[in-house]
């Protein structure tokens, strides 16, 4: 009452406008003593009508009742406004003091597993968040609880395998129960430190007169610093371009020196592949232009007698080879060569015939 939201302790859950709204929490110990008073204001969606009531909540000290020993379990096929109803609750806890038999058994606490880093469960089969529930009781804890201390269980639970409890079985007909999240709690073996505080006079420790630095400070020139700062890298780089400079224009071996160690037949060759592919480019650029040159009557070596072309008149030119095959026709004369070679073989024939 008076502030414009509820306690920090205090929870409230509706899971939809018109499903019943819960409110849940564990005071602190300095809402002990103190009346705590919620005002809770309500209204009709249709005909608008208000209505108001102060709910006061008187909250006693925990040291009345104690409860030294302290388990919470988590239920995993339980949300926290169902396991807070009457019967839902009433069942657990029975559950619970049949397997741990003390004289006093009461929840202590309520916790969503949302609360806790969990996650919202998919809207699929029923899936529920969770819920912890600490209960607290005046005797040690059973055989049972203690199972989950034990080195096997610690083990399985380590691979996320399902540990073997002996008092599952009085809790699966109702409530599912992840043992590998309990948590057991025994306070008559907790250690309390308290440290003794010392309080001083509150006055400081006389350490002398305060003397502030001088008005009078030291010029520095920080001109050497900048020339320090600029000449160093740039010098670095003058000294990297000229070794980039060297090696990329002083260390080439330039043409001269490629052509005289390549041989002259693969000079010639390649000056006739330049030409030729000259050639092509200039005719594919005009082709109107004259005959190239390896398509020009071609002159007898020994006689001078000019040799005409194959093709005719109507011969298609745009089909027309670039070189010419070079054939023995008729009004061919041999060359000297050729000549000595028939004379040659002629002598031979006569030798073995004679």
């Amino acid at each position: 009452m008076g502030y414009p939201d509820r306690p920090g302790w205090l929870r409230y859950i509706q899971r939809t406008p018109y499903s019943d709204g819960v409110l849940y929490g564990s005071p602190t110990l300095e809402s002990v003593g103190k009346p705590t008073v919620i005002e809770i204001t309500a209204y009709n969606r249709r005909t608008f009508e208000t209505a108001r009531h102060n709910l006061i909540i008187n909250i006693m000290s925990a040291e009345d009742f104690p409860l030294p020993y302290q388990a919470e379990f988590f239920v995993k096929n339980m949300n926290v406004e169902e396991m807070l109803a009457s019967e839902v609750l009433g069942d657990f806890l029975g559950a619970v003091k049949n397997v741990w038999q003390p004289e006093r058994l009461n929840a202590i606490n309520f916790t969503s597993a949302l609360d806790r880093g969990g996650r919202v469960p998919l809207p699929i089969n029923n899936m529920k968040e969770g819920v912890y529930v600490m209960v607290g009781a005046d005797s040690p804890f059973s055989s049972c609880l203690r199972e989950v201390e034990n080195p096997q269980t610690q083990l399985r639970c380590s691979q996320e395998m399902e540990p073997s409890i002996s008092c599952d079985k009085k809790f699966r007909t109702q409530f599912d129960i992840d043992w590998c999240k309990i948590f057991l709690v025994d306070k008559t073996k907790v250690v309390y430190i308290t440290q003794e505080m010392v309080l001083g006079d509150g006055i400081l420790p006389d350490v002398g007169e305060y003397s502030p630095p001088s008005d009078t400070l030291k010029i520095r020139d920080y001109y050497s610093d900048f020339l320090i700062t600029l000449a160093v890298p740039s010098a670095v780089a003058v000294v990297l371009f000229a070794i980039l400079f060297y090696i990329m224009c002083c260390r080439r071996e330039g043409m001269e020196k490629r052509n005289m160690q390549t041989p002259d037949i693969q000079l010639v060759h390649h000056s006739a592949i330049q030409k030729s592919t000259k050639e092509l480019r200039d005719m594919s650029k005009n082709r109107e232009i004259a005959w190239p040159l390896s398509t020009l009557p071609v002159f007898h070596p020994v006689t001078g007698e000019m040799v005409p072309t194959m093709q005719t008149d109507t011969y298609d030119n745009t089909n027309m080879p670039l070189m010419q095959t070079q054939q023995s026709l008729a009004h061919q004369t041999q060359t000297p060569q050729q000549q000595n070679a028939g004379d040659l073989r002629q002598m031979v024939s006569l030798r073995s015939g004679s």
